[in-house]
């Protein structure tokens, strides 16, 4: 039973993906003509450009961030470094915050407008203001970096916990060995940590690969289709062309996607054989 509760609305998308289904109501045939429709849109492939784009830069930039501020976290506390619960706080309230909100935030420091608080800072310092939002390539960079500081604490955790878990003889006897810092982080750390790169990576591919809140409230998916990622596709799909049927279609399109990325990923994680 629990089994069906979940499977239940994937197998019902699968179901409109062949129909030509709206919100507007009227008659419901089976067809393979939506299917065909959706995958043959023009827009399609810029769509699923600027979801790798936004993606691989989200989960690079979430990963390298989340695991600064891990380390920096873990040694700060084996020093008895004051203030790291203050940074993990800091951190944590990023991840609280609504995707819409965070948009909203993100707009109001990069826009273009007077107010706008990023750009009023380099006119202070006498430098021209810079269109983060109607530039095409800069609003992909903007909707990144705001996609990464709300995500980063995810990644802060899941590192966290891994960190926290390797046992510290190792570290000292790097140590005793002359080991550098960098030395210890390449040979020590990083191998220890792969199997919690891994989870995490799954983990927030999955989660950037579903963001469309915060970038609607943010660029609206703008310049022209230049933000426009999967996800936000979709929403627009079904919400202002009330097409349930072409938004089924691109429904199960992500889900395979992110399938095959996860498994993808879980190839690389260690075996039983390989801890042997």
């Amino acid at each position: 039973m629990l089994g069906l509760f979940y499977l239940y609305p994937i197998l019902d998308a699968v179901r409109l993906a062949f129909t030509n289904a709206s919100l507007l109501g009227g008659e419901v045939r089976y067809t393979t003509g939506t299917i065909t429709a959706v995958l043959g849109h023009a827009a399609l492939g810029e769509i699923l450009a600027n979801t790798a784009v936004f993606t691989l830069a989200s989960v690079a930039g979430q990963q390298a961030l989340g695991l600064a501020i891990a380390l920096l976290v873990v040694r700060g506390e084996r020093r008895r470094l004051p203030g790291m619960v203050l940074l993990r706080t800091i951190v944590l309230v990023a991840w609280v915050i609504p995707g819409i909100a965070n948009g909203i935030i993100w707009q109001l420091l990069f826009s273009e407008a007077p107010f706008g608080a990023i750009n009023g800072v380099l006119r202070l310092l006498h430098v021209a203001p810079v269109p983060w939002l109607s530039d095409p390539t800069l609003a992909m960079v903007s909707s990144v970096v705001s996609n990464i500081w709300r995500g980063t604490a995810f990644s802060m955790i899941v590192f966290y916990a891994a960190l926290k878990g390797i046992d510290t003889t190792l570290y000292e006897a790097a140590d005793m060995d002359g080991a550098s810092t960098s030395q210890t982080f390449r040979h020590v750390t990083l191998p220890l940590l792969r199997p919690a790169i891994l989870v995490n990576s799954i983990l927030v591919t999955i989660q950037t690969l579903n963001v469309f809140d915060a970038i609607i409230s943010l660029t609206g998916g703008g310049p022209g289709r230049a933000t426009e990622v999967l996800s936000l596709f979709t929403f627009f799909a079904v919400f202002r062309n009330y097409d349930l049927g072409g938004a089924s279609v691109l429904s199960i399109l992500m889900l395979v996607i992110s399938l095959v990325l996860a498994v993808l990923y879980a190839s690389f994680l260690p075996r039983d054989e390989d801890r042997a």
